[in-house]
Order: structure tokens, then sequence, then C-alpha cells
């Protein structure tokens, strides 16, 4: 039996061709070798795994190359390459600066350096993970790197850019090292699964390729050790298992559980993925990234974005068409915060059990909206007819107290159309004659905290079906027709106080849809939107209820065409003011670039 051999020595690149990944850095060396332009410094940075360390070796050994192919290719064959194969070459010197980082070390290579190559035509210095290097040890270095003799070639590798002196990268050309695609990575795992004798699923490959995170390197010792688990045919379920990766199914029927609303049955779930060992956190993160993924996909343009084999992603497909995207947006935003906040918990499982919980909650919430509103209504009815102590003079006390706390009750009462006949002289003193019989108020408590705060973004009453707007009872809302909407909307013109805001409303004609009973008005930008939105829609809606006679209504803004737009629309903001008094204003332009303004 032969020694084995680990895929990541076996299978490293030897020539540019074989470089994944990295086809960009790989064509301009070559072009450098072929026009004979060679810097005598070079800084290979990128993410560790990415071939850094190969790409020097095998630029070193091509332009040390005798014969090199019409590509640029080393020949493998000459004396420098035979030599540099088998380990003695007098050329090419590599130093490990995480073990050598010292000023004496530097000192030494420096000497070094004074020595011309024996074979070939430059001394190359390769320096792993440069940026261990200490303070003393870079300011040793600087000279001999800025001015090295005709035949010296330095290439420093380093995962940290950022740590290196800002004198060093100067006197370098650099080149950043992308991480690896997962299909550039699933199709070099393909050959060498082929090489090797070994029959594997593309569902098990890219589960690979992803916990790799863009690192050959890694993925080559993930192979080998699935490899070692598997014999030679490697599955999905035995990676997954291995690797101790979570299934996509549970993330499925997570999801499943989370649009019927049933928290029970997701908390059930979460609790046999614990059993299993698997760390709470990573499942919080993974279900992020699921949500992520449905996200992308329902979206042609995004589709690319994800990488998935492709029995995975189908499925990803079938299930963005489940998912309406407020409640993608919702539970994402659920997640990720559950997530930053996993470190700081006294308690992580309880957090992500709540945070499952409100997921399941963003589909089942109109359900239990309409659930806590019927009751109020029911028992305030009941509070109001059961206290009919005095006969007669109570009638309008009923009505003023449980009007304020429920109006629904209004409707719910046969004897209550009387109320609007309200004698004010003499209902005030049989009010206060006897304030200790009034428990009415205990109806108020029926309102649920989540029936306002879900209502008061909106201003009409529509916790109030039965009261109109300013008192008006609901059955005299006016049926909106074109000539009710032409006249209610210059009344409501009027009493926008604000020139530029009533000019923008004025300049074009508004839109009634009875199905939604909305009237919705075009406005010329995104920015004026946004800003009447933010800002004024619950007055301006309240307004235009009063002028147009119907409590219900409401008042929707939205951004014109382009091509419907006559071009002429006038700056409403103020940024789009300055702007167009830079445009049209030669002197006010010259004045900004006089004085290096800027409109923001």
């Amino acid at each position: 039996m032969g020694q084995f051999i680990v895929s990541a020595r076996k299978y490293r690149p030897a020539t540019f061709d074989k470089l994944v990944g990295q086809e960009n850095i790989a064509r301009t060396l070559k072009n450098s070798i072929v026009s004979g332009q060679l810097a005598h410094a070079y800084l290979f940075c990128g993410p560790r795994g990415v071939g850094k360390t190969s790409c020097a070796r095998i630029f070193a050994k091509t332009i040390n190359c005798s014969n090199p192919g019409p590509d640029m290719e080393p020949c493998g064959e000459c004396e420098s390459c035979r030599s540099f194969a088998e380990g003695r070459s007098y050329c090419i010197h590599e130093l490990d600066a995480a073990s050598n980082n010292s000023v004496e070390d530097i000192r030494t290579l420096t000497d070094q350096v004074r020595i011309p190559p024996q074979i070939g035509r430059y001394s190359v210095y390769i320096i792993d993970e440069v940026h261990m290097l200490s303070q003393a040890a870079f300011n040793a270095f600087l000279k001999t790197l800025e001015e090295p003799p005709a035949y010296a070639v330095f290439i420093l590798a380093t995962t940290e850019k950022h740590k290196i002196l800002p004198t060093i990268l100067s006197r370098c050309q650099t080149y950043d090292f992308n991480r690896i695609k997962v299909e550039d990575i699933v199709r070099n795992l393909k050959e060498i699964a082929a090489s090797e004798n070994v029959t594997a699923s593309d569902d098990a490959l890219h589960i690979i390729a992803q916990k790799a995170d863009g690192a050959m390197r890694d993925a080559l010792t993930l192979f080998d050790q699935t490899v070692a688990f598997c014999g030679g045919e490697i599955t999905y379920d035995k990676v997954i298992g291995i690797l101790n990766v979570l299934d996509y199914d549970y993330y499925f029927r997570l999801t499943d559980m989370l649009l019927a609303g049933d928290f029970a049955q997701a908390l059930v779930l979460f609790d046999e993925i614990l059993s299993k060992g698997f760390n709470a956190l990573h499942f919080i993160s993974g279900l992020s990234s699921h949500l992520r993924d449905l996200i992308v996909c329902r979206m042609s343009s995004s589709r690319s974005l994800l990488e998935m084999a492709p029995t995975i992603a189908s499925k990803y497909d079938e299930y963005a068409r489940k998912c309406s995207m407020e409640f993608l947006y919702k539970a994402l935003e659920i997640s990720t915060g559950c997530e930053s906040s996993y470190k700081a918990s006294g308690n992580p499982r309880l957090l992500i059990e709540f945070a499952l919980i409100k997921m399941a909650r963003i589909c089942a919430a109109p359900v239990a909206v309409a659930a806590t509103t019927a009751p109020a209504a029911t028992q305030v009815a009941p509070a109001a007819s059961a206290t009919p102590a005095a006969p007669a003079a109570p009638v309008a006390a009923p009505s003023a107290a449980v009007s304020s706390a429920a109006p629904a009750s209004a409707s719910a009462k046969p004897s209550t159309p009387a109320a609007p006949a309200t004698p004010a002289a003499p209902a005030a003193p049989a009010a206060t004659a006897t304030p200790a019989k009034a428990p009415r108020p205990k109806a108020v408590p029926t309102l649920s905290i989540s029936d306002m705060m879900s209502k008061a973004g909106d201003a009409s009453p529509a916790a109030a079906p039965a009261s109109g707007e300013g008192g008006k009872p609901a059955e005299t809302d006016v049926p909106i027709t074109p000539q009710v909407l032409e006249e209610g909307w210059k009344e409501f013109l009027a009493t926008v106080k604000a020139p530029n805001l009533r000019a923008n409303l004025a300049k074009n004609t508004p839109v009634y849809s009875a199905e939604e009973n909305t009237v919705t008005q075009f406005v010329a930008s995104e920015l004026q939107k946004n800003w009447i939105v933010e800002q004024r829609l619950p007055a301006l809606q309240s307004s235009l209820r009063k002028a147009l006679g119907n409590s219900k209504v409401r008042l929707k803004i939205e951004v014109l065409p382009q091509q419907e737009q006559d071009g002429s629309s006038q700056p409403y903001m103020p940024t789009e003011v300055a702007k167009a008094m830079m445009n049209d204003s030669e002197k006010v332009a010259e004045f900004g670039r006089e004085f290096e303004l800027e409109v923001s």
C-alpha cells in the first residue's frame, strides 16, 4: 500500500491553466512574461485556499523555464523545472514569515539576495504570510524591496492585506485573488472524482462546495473526508451526515409551518433539530440564508444569485411562488435580528423560539385581529344594555360613555337611534347625579393594543363602522361619482394650505377606483410621493373624506409614469429647486463651481 497524499497536495496546480477561478490574474502574469515587463515585487492577497502560493510557484517556475510552451506554460522537462519539482532548486526560495518574522531573518534573506542564480535567469523569493513580519522586519526589508538586483524577484503572499505597511504596498504590484465560485469548485471536484474512480452526485458536490466557502483547498480537504466515510460513492445524505449540515428539507418543512401559522409544530421541529446535535446559532443563520434564497428566486433578474444544485433550485422556485414578498421580508428581518442578538442573550433557545412564533404570526395576523375585534363589540353592547337603571334620564349617558370606548355598540343596540336627539341641558345633570353607578368604563380594556396599533396609521375610523367622519352615520356616505369627485376635489384642494403641495396635487386629475374605494393622485417624482406619504397622508386623507362626504374612501399617492409626464414638472423639494436654479442660471452654476458646492 503506497503512502497516501491528500488531494490538496496531489492535485495542486502546476500550470496556469490548472488555476481554478483566477483566470484574469493568470492571463495578466502570462502577458507580462511574454512582453518581458516583469516587476521586481508582487503582492498576492486574498482569502485562504484560493491559489496565492500555487500561483507564485507557477510564476517563479515559468520565468526560469528554458523552454516555455506557446501559451507561456512551464515545460516541466528542463533542468530548472525538474530541480523545482524535486525540491532542490537554488533559484526559487520560499520563506514562511509566520515563523521567520524577526529582523535577523530578513537580514539573512537580504544577504542571500546578493547571490546570483546558478540555473535560470531569476532568483525568486516567495514570502508567505508576509503580514506576520514585525515592524522592525518590515523596515529592514524596505530598501532591498525597493532596489533589488536585476535578477531578484519578490513575491509576497498574504491573507490580510490591511496589515501590510503602506510603504511595502507602494513598492509592489498588487493582485487580489477572489473567492472561487461554487460552480467552479464543483467542476474541479468532478474531474478529481473521475480520476479517483469515485462516483459523486451533483447535490453532494454542491454541499461540499458551499461548505468550503470559496476555498479550493478546503473543498479538497472536505472531499477527502467524505471519500473516507462514503467510500467509492458519495451521496447527498451521507455528505450532510459527515459534514454536520442541516438538510434543506427541514427548512422547507419549517416554511410550510410558518405559512400555515402553526408555531407549535415549528417549535417541535426546532426541538428535533437540537436533539440531533445541531447548533442553534447555525440553525437561525441557515434560516436567514434560506429566506434570502427564497427572495432571490422570486425575481428572474436575481435568479442567478442562487448557488444550488438544479434539483434543490427547482424546489426553491416552487416555494418562492408560495410565499409573499411581505412574509419573506418580515421573516428575514426577524431572523437576522435574532441572529445578531444571539450571543448577548441569556436564554438563546427562548430567543429563537420567540422569533419562530413571530414569524408564524405574520400570516396569521389578519385572523387574529378579526378575532380580537369581534368580542370587543359584543362585550360593549351588553355593558350598555345592562345599565339602564333609570328609565329615561340615562338614555343619553350610556350613548355618550359607550361611543367613546366602542362606537360599534351604536349599531348593535336597536334603541340607539333616539340618541341623536340628545337633550343637552337635561342629560348633563343626570350624568353627574349618579357618578358611582357607572361601571361602563370597564368595557374599555376589551380593545387590545394590537387593534389600536394596527389602525393607528389609518385616518379612517375603521374600528367604528357605524359612525362616519365628524359624527355622521355611516349610512349617509355619499357614493362617489365623477361629478362628486370633481367638486369634492376642488373643495379638498382649498383646505390644503401649503402652496407647493396644493399645486402638485392640483396638477393631475385624480382617479377613483370603486372596487378598492380609493382615490389615486399622481405626482411627478418618487421623492414627492415619499414625502407626502410619510408627512401628510393621514391629514390629507381626513380632509378628502370630509370634502367627499365619504368616511371610508382612501387616498393613494403614486408616481406618474415617465411616458405620461410632459417634462414641465415644477421643482418641489429643496434639492430639486436648487438643481433647477443651477440649470437655469449660469451665474448660480458658476457660483456653485467656484465654491465647490454640492446639492444634497
